[in-house]
């Protein structure tokens, strides 16, 4: 081998060498980039956080400004879904709805989102646009209206139910409401909006295009894909996907059934099994609880009543209210001489009667609940009754409606619930629906909302599986100011977005400490102690004397009573002696030593509440 094949031989062996060293280093960098991405949302939120694209736009004139997307409720919990959009120094809502309490929030009767933010910015706010009337999407605006008007744009049904509760906070007569159509667009300051017909298990649900100057953004609101609705009015998708051509900047989408594999069933599917639970309960009467607000559902109920040859009767508020408006709006046909009124059913056998009733979740003031506890006062209970309940427990309720099966079967009643007979079909899309969405509308960034932590999770996995980069899919929370844009996706500041709790007549009055004495109240009860003391001396007057209430049985407890009457005679001496004459410290005193005392003795720790008198 002469010299120079030689030295190519050996240059050769290096270029090998190199490209072997790259070749290592290139899978090394792949390996990270595969550990990272297990867990996307942190690094990703980081990334954004820091700042860190280095980028610099070709473009130094007339840059375009991100767009601002902050959620203020609908982020790790079901309910109280509102955001907030904003472009340029112009901004609009998205919904304001409502949620139910939990059991952590006794005496509360509905969580609404704060509004602290909007109330700050509400010279910049220039509409409330609405998905749908659900609760969870409406509930809130008679609250928000209260403190500052401002147009509201919605689908007709969606505003005939947000009228009623209007109408009932005293709040119609000022409201600016304005129908829309789907497919019409609306022009909000700086923004264009097109409402585009979604499935829901509501009528007129909606999802939302909106645009600017900063891009596209595609809203589904709550959806699902129904093929063969009973409406006949099937999703649009071939508007979203005319979307998707033109280029989306971002896709928020509901997350409620991110969990569950496969499609949503049809609503028809409720309707079979209707018909075959109607036939099946010849010679009884039937007694159908589902949402007040699943119209679909009514309709179906009210068809196979029709074709039995029986009449419908209505009850709970709700259930009344929506029935009313949707008949009004022609989204309820209804026969005439069908519907009947409740205190009427008695005119009736039986066997002629078909009532639909609120309360298939259990609640507590509920028709069907006063039904299976004896306390309704138009209907009773009867044995052979067939008792429907068309709808899933939402989870933390299933206790609740277990409880009122019971009753309703102590009665005698067949009890049809859950998932017997495919008695109900959920409204929200699954996971083969959710990636039809995302691979049509093909989005640059994806921001799941709607849903519990683990929904928005299972959603953002979703969207990793369709090849959108980690990075480009943010799990945000209530509050996170998200800005978007084609250079990138980030959230680097908050505001505020918590819940105020209303109860009664009350809005805000009720916080963290109301809620933990309300809760230790329920636990172990309240022990008051009252003692009279004169002003001058501080000697004691009368006294003390001592009431119990949810702690012990007194008449069973004299000898307990006595040992706390005791106890506190012994602290008030002490604070004599020692010349203590701060009320507020004999009372600490008081609240701290019999609390120490009785939890000893009886493993409880009752509210303590001293109560002086100076005389």
């Amino acid at each position: 081998m002469n010299e120079k094949q030689e030295n190519k031989t050996v240059k050769s062996k290096e270029d090998k060498t190199q490209r072997n060293n790259k070749t290592r280093k290139s899978q090394g960098n792949n390996h990270a980039k595969a550990k990272s991405k297990t867990n996307y949302t942190k690094k990703a939120t980081q990334n954004r956080k820091t700042g860190s694209s280095n980028k610099k736009s070709s473009k130094k004139t007339n840059p375009k400004k991100p767009i601002r997307i902050i959620p203020l409720g609908g982020l790790g919990e079901i309910g109280k879904n509102i955001t907030l959009y904003e472009y340029d120094g112009d901004m609009f809502l998205v919904d304001c709805g409502m949620s139910f309490p939990d059991e952590e929030m006794p005496g509360i009767d509905i969580v609404i989102p704060d509004f602290s933010y909007v109330l700050e910015n509400k010279d910049k706010i220039k509409g409330l646009i609405v998905t749908h009337g659900h609760e969870d999407h409406i509930g809130a605006i008679p609250y928000l209206l209260r403190n500052f008007n401002l147009p509201i744009y919605a689908t007709r049904l969606t505003i005939g139910l947000i009228e009623g509760k209007l109408k009932e906070h005293r709040l119609l007569n000022d409201a600016k409401l304005n129908v829309v159509k789907p497919g019409q667009k609306v022009e909000i300051g700086k923004f264009t909006v097109e409402f585009i017909h979604v499935n829901h298990s509501i009528p007129d649900a909606v999802g939302f295009a909106i645009s600017c100057a900063g891009g596209t953004v595609i809203h589904t609101g709550d959806f699902k894909i129904d093929t063969t609705p009973i409406d006949d009015y099937v999703i649009d998708i071939g508007r979203f996907a005319e979307y998707g051509k033109k280029g989306v900047l971002a896709l928020l989408a509901d997350s409620t059934n991110a969990e569950r594999p496969g499609y949503t069933a049809s609503e028809k599917l409720v309707g079979g099994s209707f018909e075959n639970l109607f036939n099946k309960a010849e010679g009884r009467r039937i007694i159908v609880a589902t949402f007040s607000s699943n119209i679909h559902r009514i309709q179906q109920i009210i068809n196979e009543a029709v074709r039995c040859n029986r009449k419908v009767a209505v009850s709970g508020r709700s259930m009344i209210n929506v029935v009313n408006v949707a008949s009004e709006l022609g989204y309820l046909s209804v026969p005439d001489n069908v519907l009947i009124d409740l205190t009427d059913i008695k005119n009736y056998t039986p066997e002629k009667i078909v009532i639909i009733t609120t309360g298939s979740q259990g609640e507590p003031l509920s028709a069907l609940h006063r039904m299976a506890f004896s306390d309704h006062r138009q209907i009773e209970i009867i044995p052979g009754d067939m008792i429907i309940i068309s709808a899933t427990p939402i989870p933390g309720n299933e206790k609740t409606v277990s409880k009122v099966v019971n009753e309703l079967m102590k009665h005698s009643a067949e009890v049809v619930y859950e998932r017997m007979y495919d008695v109900h079909v959920s409204g929200h899309a699954c996971q083969e629906e959710l990636k039809l969405m995302m691979s049509i509308v093909n989005p640059k960034y994806i921001i799941p909302l709607h849903g519990e932590q683990k929904h928005l999770v299972k959603h953002a996995g979703l969207a990793e599986q369709m090849g959108i980069p980690y990075e480009n899919i943010l799990i945000a929370n209530n509050g996170d100011v998200i800005e978007i844009s084609q250079k990138g996706l980030s959230s680097k500041e908050t505001v505020p977005a918590g819940r105020i709790l209303v109860d009664g007549l009350g809005v805000g009055d009720v916080g963290s400490i109301v809620l933990r004495d309300r809760k230790l109240l329920s636990d172990d009860g309240i022990i008051v102690i009252t003692v009279s003391i004169d002003r001058a001396t501080r000697e004691v007057v009368s006294g003390p004397d001592i009431v119990s209430r949810g702690f012990v049985y007194v008449k069973e407890s004299e000898d307990l009573m006595n040992e706390i009457n005791e106890q506190v005679c012994d602290i008030l001496e002490r604070c004599y002696i020692n010349n203590i004459r701060d009320l507020n410290t004999i009372k600490t005193r008081i609240k701290d030593g019999v609390s120490k005392d009785l939890f000893s003795k009886t493993k409880r720790s009752p509210m303590i509440l001293p109560v002086i008198m100076v005389v």
